[in-house]
Protein backbone atom coordinates (compact mmCIF):
# COMPACT_ATOMS: atom_id res chain seq x y z
CA UNK A 1 0.00 0.00 0.00
CA UNK A 2 1.48 3.18 -0.89
CA UNK A 3 1.24 6.50 1.03
CA UNK A 4 1.09 9.74 -0.63
CA UNK A 5 3.68 12.15 0.51
CA UNK A 6 1.71 14.16 2.99
CA UNK A 7 0.57 11.07 4.47
CA UNK A 8 4.45 9.52 4.69
CA UNK A 9 5.49 12.35 5.93
CA UNK A 10 2.47 12.92 8.85
CA UNK A 11 4.34 9.76 9.61
CA UNK A 12 7.97 11.03 9.21
CA UNK A 13 6.72 13.53 12.05
CA UNK A 14 5.22 10.95 14.49
CA UNK A 15 8.57 9.49 14.53
CA UNK A 16 10.84 12.89 14.91
CA UNK A 17 12.37 13.75 11.44
CA UNK A 18 12.58 16.52 10.37
CA UNK A 19 9.80 17.60 7.52
CA UNK A 20 8.68 21.46 6.27
CA UNK A 21 5.63 23.37 7.46
CA UNK A 22 2.77 22.42 4.88
CA UNK A 23 -0.91 21.85 4.61
CA UNK A 24 -2.88 20.03 2.19
CA UNK A 25 -5.52 21.59 -0.09
CA UNK A 26 -8.21 20.52 -2.70
CA UNK A 27 -9.33 23.71 -3.83
CA UNK A 28 -7.28 26.78 -5.45
CA UNK A 29 -8.65 29.27 -2.88
CA UNK A 30 -7.55 27.24 0.21
CA UNK A 31 -3.67 28.76 -0.41
CA UNK A 32 -5.34 32.45 0.63
CA UNK A 33 -5.04 32.71 4.75
CA UNK A 34 -2.40 29.65 5.21
CA UNK A 35 0.07 29.99 7.87
CA UNK A 36 3.33 29.79 5.90
CA UNK A 37 5.78 31.62 5.19
CA UNK A 38 6.66 32.59 1.13
CA UNK A 39 8.57 31.47 -1.29
CA UNK A 40 6.05 28.21 -0.89
CA UNK A 41 6.40 25.17 -3.41
CA UNK A 42 3.02 23.47 -4.35
CA UNK A 43 3.61 19.65 -5.35
CA UNK A 44 0.87 17.22 -6.38
CA UNK A 45 0.00 14.27 -4.64
CA UNK A 46 -0.24 11.38 -6.80
CA UNK A 47 1.10 7.92 -5.92
CA UNK A 48 3.12 7.66 -9.69
CA UNK A 49 6.86 9.16 -9.73
CA UNK A 50 7.69 12.10 -12.25
CA UNK A 51 5.83 14.60 -10.93
CA UNK A 52 8.18 17.62 -11.47
CA UNK A 53 8.64 16.68 -15.34
CA UNK A 54 4.97 16.58 -15.67
CA UNK A 55 4.26 20.22 -14.06
CA UNK A 56 3.21 18.57 -10.81
CA UNK A 57 5.60 20.64 -8.75
CA UNK A 58 5.93 24.56 -8.75
CA UNK A 59 7.40 27.25 -6.82
CA UNK A 60 5.25 30.19 -5.66
CA UNK A 61 6.52 33.63 -4.47
CA UNK A 62 3.25 35.45 -4.01
CA UNK A 63 -0.14 34.31 -3.31
CA UNK A 64 -1.53 34.98 -6.41
CA UNK A 65 1.43 32.99 -7.81
CA UNK A 66 0.52 29.80 -5.73
CA UNK A 67 -3.60 30.26 -6.30
CA UNK A 68 -2.78 30.36 -10.13
CA UNK A 69 -0.09 27.19 -9.40
CA UNK A 70 -3.12 24.87 -7.42
CA UNK A 71 -5.88 25.93 -9.95
CA UNK A 72 -3.19 24.69 -12.89
CA UNK A 73 -2.09 21.71 -10.94
CA UNK A 74 -5.13 20.21 -9.49
CA UNK A 75 -7.35 18.57 -11.91
CA UNK A 76 -4.39 17.96 -14.04
CA UNK A 77 -3.01 14.09 -15.04
CA UNK A 78 0.25 12.72 -13.88
CA UNK A 79 0.88 8.99 -15.87
CA UNK A 80 -3.29 8.41 -15.95
CA UNK A 81 -3.41 9.93 -12.05
CA UNK A 82 -5.61 12.60 -11.62
CA UNK A 83 -4.14 15.45 -8.84
CA UNK A 84 -6.83 15.96 -6.15
CA UNK A 85 -4.34 17.49 -3.21
CA UNK A 86 -1.66 19.58 -3.27
CA UNK A 87 0.53 19.35 -0.43
CA UNK A 88 1.53 23.46 -0.37
CA UNK A 89 4.92 23.70 2.32
CA UNK A 90 7.57 26.49 2.52
CA UNK A 91 10.23 26.46 0.43
CA UNK A 92 13.73 25.66 1.29
CA UNK A 93 17.08 26.44 0.06
CA UNK A 94 18.44 23.48 -0.01
CA UNK A 95 22.14 22.60 0.45
CA UNK A 96 24.17 19.24 -0.41
CA UNK A 97 21.47 16.15 -0.79
CA UNK A 98 21.28 12.99 0.66
CA UNK A 99 19.62 9.38 -0.28
CA UNK A 100 18.38 7.10 2.75
CA UNK A 101 16.29 4.59 2.96
CA UNK A 102 15.16 1.34 4.48
CA UNK A 103 14.03 -1.78 2.16
CA UNK A 104 12.90 -5.63 2.50
CA UNK A 105 16.25 -7.66 1.25
CA UNK A 106 14.14 -11.17 0.68
CA UNK A 107 17.79 -12.75 -0.23
CA UNK A 108 19.04 -11.80 2.81
CA UNK A 109 15.90 -12.28 4.92
CA UNK A 110 15.81 -8.39 7.13
CA UNK A 111 15.59 -4.94 6.40
CA UNK A 112 18.52 -3.24 4.24
CA UNK A 113 19.49 -0.12 4.57
CA UNK A 114 20.35 2.05 1.19
CA UNK A 115 21.95 5.26 1.38
CA UNK A 116 24.35 8.00 -0.74
CA UNK A 117 25.42 11.29 -0.90
CA UNK A 118 23.78 11.67 -4.64
CA UNK A 119 20.87 12.24 -3.28
CA UNK A 120 18.04 14.24 -5.01
CA UNK A 121 17.85 11.91 -8.32
CA UNK A 122 16.80 8.95 -9.52
CA UNK A 123 19.08 6.51 -7.45
CA UNK A 124 18.21 3.65 -10.12
CA UNK A 125 20.17 5.36 -12.13
CA UNK A 126 23.30 6.39 -9.40
CA UNK A 127 23.72 2.66 -8.61
CA UNK A 128 23.92 1.82 -12.66
CA UNK A 129 25.90 4.79 -13.49
CA UNK A 130 27.71 5.19 -10.42
CA UNK A 131 27.75 2.33 -8.22
CA UNK A 132 30.66 3.59 -5.40
CA UNK A 133 28.28 6.06 -4.27
CA UNK A 134 25.77 3.58 -3.27
CA UNK A 135 26.06 2.49 0.67
CA UNK A 136 24.35 -0.39 1.68
CA UNK A 137 24.00 -2.47 4.51
CA UNK A 138 21.52 -4.84 6.59
CA UNK A 139 19.71 -4.65 9.69
CA UNK A 140 20.24 -7.78 12.14
CA UNK A 141 16.22 -8.61 13.03
CA UNK A 142 17.74 -9.60 16.94
CA UNK A 143 19.42 -5.78 17.48
CA UNK A 144 17.68 -3.85 15.08
CA UNK A 145 19.82 -0.50 13.84
CA UNK A 146 21.13 1.45 16.55
CA UNK A 147 22.87 4.92 16.35
CA UNK A 148 26.93 3.45 16.73
CA UNK A 149 25.50 1.59 12.89
CA UNK A 150 24.35 4.30 11.44
CA UNK A 151 27.04 6.24 12.72
CA UNK A 152 29.14 4.41 10.44
CA UNK A 153 27.14 4.54 7.46
CA UNK A 154 27.24 8.50 8.28
CA UNK A 155 30.78 8.44 7.79
CA UNK A 156 30.81 6.23 4.66
CA UNK A 157 28.45 8.67 3.25
CA UNK A 158 30.89 11.77 3.93
CA UNK A 159 29.30 12.96 6.92
CA UNK A 160 30.32 15.09 9.86
CA UNK A 161 29.75 16.90 12.94
CA UNK A 162 26.63 18.12 13.36
CA UNK A 163 25.30 16.68 10.26
CA UNK A 164 26.60 13.35 11.23
CA UNK A 165 24.32 13.60 14.24
CA UNK A 166 21.22 14.53 12.69
CA UNK A 167 21.84 11.82 10.19
CA UNK A 168 21.96 9.15 13.47
CA UNK A 169 18.73 10.57 14.62
CA UNK A 170 16.76 9.90 11.29
CA UNK A 171 18.10 7.09 10.13
CA UNK A 172 17.15 5.22 13.43
CA UNK A 173 14.41 6.46 13.38
CA UNK A 174 13.36 5.94 10.38
CA UNK A 175 14.00 2.14 11.06
CA UNK A 176 11.67 2.41 14.05
CA UNK A 177 9.06 3.56 11.21
CA UNK A 178 9.66 0.62 8.93
CA UNK A 179 9.38 -2.08 11.81
CA UNK A 180 6.17 -0.07 13.91
CA UNK A 181 4.15 0.35 10.88
CA UNK A 182 5.15 -2.54 8.61
CA UNK A 183 6.72 -0.59 6.22
CA UNK A 184 8.15 -2.75 2.73
CA UNK A 185 9.98 0.68 1.89
CA UNK A 186 10.67 3.89 4.21
CA UNK A 187 12.97 6.38 1.57
CA UNK A 188 13.85 10.14 1.80
CA UNK A 189 15.18 11.43 -1.50
CA UNK A 190 16.58 13.95 -0.93
CA UNK A 191 17.84 14.56 2.75
CA UNK A 192 18.85 17.82 2.18
CA UNK A 193 20.99 20.38 4.00
CA UNK A 194 18.90 23.28 5.18
CA UNK A 195 20.19 25.84 7.27
CA UNK A 196 23.08 24.03 8.57
CA UNK A 197 20.49 21.18 9.55
CA UNK A 198 19.21 17.35 7.64
CA UNK A 199 15.49 17.84 6.27
CA UNK A 200 13.58 15.42 4.84
CA UNK A 201 12.02 17.25 1.51
CA UNK A 202 10.35 14.46 0.60
CA UNK A 203 8.96 11.30 1.68
CA UNK A 204 7.66 7.43 0.06
CA UNK A 205 6.81 5.01 2.59
CA UNK A 206 4.81 2.04 1.59
CA UNK A 207 3.11 -0.55 3.68
CA UNK A 208 2.70 -4.55 3.37
CA UNK A 209 -0.35 -5.10 2.70
CA UNK A 210 -0.69 -8.58 4.37
CA UNK A 211 -0.14 -6.14 7.59
CA UNK A 212 -2.72 -3.46 7.11
CA UNK A 213 -4.93 -4.87 9.35
CA UNK A 214 -2.69 -4.33 11.99
CA UNK A 215 -3.28 -0.37 11.53
CA UNK A 216 -6.80 0.21 11.15
CA UNK A 217 -5.92 4.55 11.21
CA UNK A 218 -4.36 3.71 7.70
CA UNK A 219 -6.02 6.35 4.93
CA UNK A 220 -8.32 4.35 2.40
CA UNK A 221 -5.85 2.75 -0.05
CA UNK A 222 -5.84 4.91 -3.59
CA UNK A 223 -3.94 2.44 -5.83
CA UNK A 224 -7.22 0.28 -5.97
CA UNK A 225 -9.59 1.02 -8.43
CA UNK A 226 -13.55 0.51 -7.75
CA UNK A 227 -13.89 -3.37 -8.49
CA UNK A 228 -10.48 -3.99 -7.01
CA UNK A 229 -11.30 -2.87 -3.65
CA UNK A 230 -14.59 -4.66 -4.42
CA UNK A 231 -12.85 -7.70 -5.05
CA UNK A 232 -10.40 -7.15 -2.02
CA UNK A 233 -14.04 -6.86 0.17
CA UNK A 234 -14.55 -10.41 -1.20
CA UNK A 235 -11.16 -12.04 -0.43
CA UNK A 236 -10.13 -12.08 -3.80
CA UNK A 237 -6.88 -11.05 -5.45
CA UNK A 238 -8.49 -9.21 -8.70
CA UNK A 239 -5.72 -6.36 -10.96
CA UNK A 240 -7.85 -4.46 -13.57
CA UNK A 241 -6.24 -4.32 -17.22
CA UNK A 242 -6.79 -2.74 -19.95
CA UNK A 243 -8.13 -5.89 -22.58
CA UNK A 244 -11.32 -7.31 -23.34
CA UNK A 245 -11.28 -10.59 -21.75
CA UNK A 246 -11.74 -11.25 -18.06
CA UNK A 247 -9.46 -14.10 -17.06
CA UNK A 248 -10.49 -15.54 -13.48
CA UNK A 249 -7.54 -18.67 -12.28
CA UNK A 250 -6.60 -19.81 -9.07
CA UNK A 251 -3.32 -19.15 -7.84
CA UNK A 252 -0.82 -16.69 -9.26
CA UNK A 253 1.09 -18.68 -11.46
CA UNK A 254 -1.66 -20.46 -13.61
CA UNK A 255 -3.03 -16.97 -13.92
CA UNK A 256 -0.04 -15.55 -15.16
CA UNK A 257 0.72 -18.45 -17.62
CA UNK A 258 -3.23 -18.17 -18.46
CA UNK A 259 -2.80 -14.31 -19.40
CA UNK A 260 0.27 -15.23 -21.54
CA UNK A 261 -1.16 -17.72 -23.34
CA UNK A 262 -4.02 -15.50 -24.24
CA UNK A 263 -1.48 -12.85 -25.24
CA UNK A 264 -0.09 -15.37 -27.49
CA UNK A 265 -3.28 -15.90 -29.37
CA UNK A 266 -4.59 -12.34 -29.91
CA UNK A 267 -6.27 -11.23 -27.12
CA UNK A 268 -6.26 -9.09 -24.95
CA UNK A 269 -7.14 -9.66 -21.12
CA UNK A 270 -8.92 -7.62 -18.65
CA UNK A 271 -7.23 -10.06 -14.29
CA UNK A 272 -10.24 -14.34 -9.51
CA UNK A 273 -17.01 -18.08 -8.39
CA UNK A 274 -20.13 -16.51 -7.62
CA UNK A 275 -18.52 -12.99 -7.10
CA UNK A 276 -15.54 -13.42 -8.99
CA UNK A 277 -17.81 -13.63 -12.39
CA UNK A 278 -19.69 -10.79 -11.21
CA UNK A 279 -16.96 -8.87 -10.21
CA UNK A 280 -14.97 -8.99 -13.54
CA UNK A 281 -17.89 -9.13 -16.00
CA UNK A 282 -18.64 -5.16 -14.53
CA UNK A 283 -15.62 -3.94 -16.29
CA UNK A 284 -16.74 -1.85 -19.17
CA UNK A 285 -15.58 -3.16 -22.64
CA UNK A 286 -15.29 -7.06 -20.98
CA UNK A 287 -16.79 -9.45 -24.16
CA UNK A 288 -15.58 -12.65 -23.07
CA UNK A 289 -14.54 -14.78 -19.90
CA UNK A 290 -11.89 -17.48 -19.89
CA UNK A 291 -12.13 -19.61 -16.33
CA UNK A 292 -8.93 -21.44 -16.52
CA UNK A 293 -9.12 -23.92 -12.93
CA UNK A 294 -6.74 -26.06 -11.67
CA UNK A 295 -8.31 -27.84 -8.71
CA UNK A 296 -5.44 -28.99 -6.29
CA UNK A 297 -7.12 -27.75 -3.00
CA UNK A 298 -9.55 -26.15 -5.12
CA UNK A 299 -12.57 -28.95 -5.43
CA UNK A 300 -14.05 -28.54 -9.29
CA UNK A 301 -17.26 -29.69 -8.15
CA UNK A 302 -17.56 -26.32 -5.99
CA UNK A 303 -16.07 -24.13 -9.21
CA UNK A 304 -19.07 -25.53 -11.12
CA UNK A 305 -21.94 -24.71 -8.83
CA UNK A 306 -20.27 -21.11 -8.38
CA UNK A 307 -20.20 -20.96 -12.05
CA UNK A 308 -23.46 -22.31 -12.60
CA UNK A 309 -25.03 -19.72 -10.23
CA UNK A 310 -23.81 -16.58 -12.11
CA UNK A 311 -24.13 -17.17 -15.49
CA UNK A 312 -22.62 -14.40 -16.72
CA UNK A 313 -23.61 -12.07 -19.32
CA UNK A 314 -20.90 -12.66 -21.74
CA UNK A 315 -19.81 -15.75 -23.45
CA UNK A 316 -17.57 -17.58 -21.57
CA UNK A 317 -15.02 -20.47 -22.07
CA UNK A 318 -14.46 -22.88 -19.09
CA UNK A 319 -10.33 -25.45 -18.50
CA UNK A 320 -11.49 -27.44 -15.22
CA UNK A 321 -9.30 -29.60 -14.34
CA UNK A 322 -7.94 -31.36 -11.01
CA UNK A 323 -9.81 -32.42 -7.60
CA UNK A 324 -13.60 -33.87 -8.44
CA UNK A 325 -12.53 -33.14 -11.88
CA UNK A 326 -15.75 -35.56 -12.97
CA UNK A 327 -18.18 -34.07 -10.48
CA UNK A 328 -17.18 -30.37 -11.71
CA UNK A 329 -17.81 -31.23 -15.64
CA UNK A 330 -21.14 -33.08 -15.07
CA UNK A 331 -22.59 -30.22 -13.23
CA UNK A 332 -21.11 -27.77 -15.94
CA UNK A 333 -22.68 -29.99 -18.37
CA UNK A 334 -25.66 -30.32 -16.83
CA UNK A 335 -26.27 -26.41 -17.14
CA UNK A 336 -25.09 -26.74 -21.02
CA UNK A 337 -21.32 -25.74 -20.14
CA UNK A 338 -18.32 -27.14 -22.01
CA UNK A 339 -15.71 -27.99 -20.17
CA UNK A 340 -12.23 -27.91 -21.78
CA UNK A 341 -9.52 -30.01 -20.53
CA UNK A 342 -6.68 -28.62 -23.07
CA UNK A 343 -5.67 -24.55 -21.47
CA UNK A 344 -4.40 -23.80 -25.38
CA UNK A 345 -7.29 -25.29 -27.03
CA UNK A 346 -9.22 -23.23 -24.32
CA UNK A 347 -7.38 -19.88 -24.79
CA UNK A 348 -8.15 -19.77 -27.98
CA UNK A 349 -11.29 -20.48 -27.87
CA UNK A 350 -11.73 -17.41 -25.56
CA UNK A 351 -9.65 -15.26 -28.02
CA UNK A 352 -11.54 -16.03 -30.67
CA UNK A 353 -15.07 -15.78 -28.44
CA UNK A 354 -14.36 -12.52 -27.60
CA UNK A 355 -13.38 -11.37 -31.45
CA UNK A 356 -17.16 -12.26 -32.40
CA UNK A 357 -18.52 -10.39 -29.89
Amino acid sequence: MKLHEYQAKELFAKYAIPIQKGVVIDRPEQVDGLALKYPLVLKAQVLVGGRGKAGGIKLAATAGEARRHAATILGMEIKGEKVRRLLVAEAAELGAEYYVAFTVDRAARRMAVITSAAGGIDIEEVARTTPDQIVRGTADPFLGVQSYHTRQLGRRTGLTGSLLSDYVGITTALYRLCVAEDAELAEINPLAVVAGRLLAVDAKVIIDDNAVYRHPSLPKNEELTELEAAARAEGLSYVELEGDLAIIGNGAGLVMSTLDMVAYFGGRPAENMKQAIEIVVRKPGVRGLFINIFGGITRCDDIARGIVDARPPVGMVVRLTGTNEEEGRRILQAAGIHAYIDPEEAAQRAVALASQQ
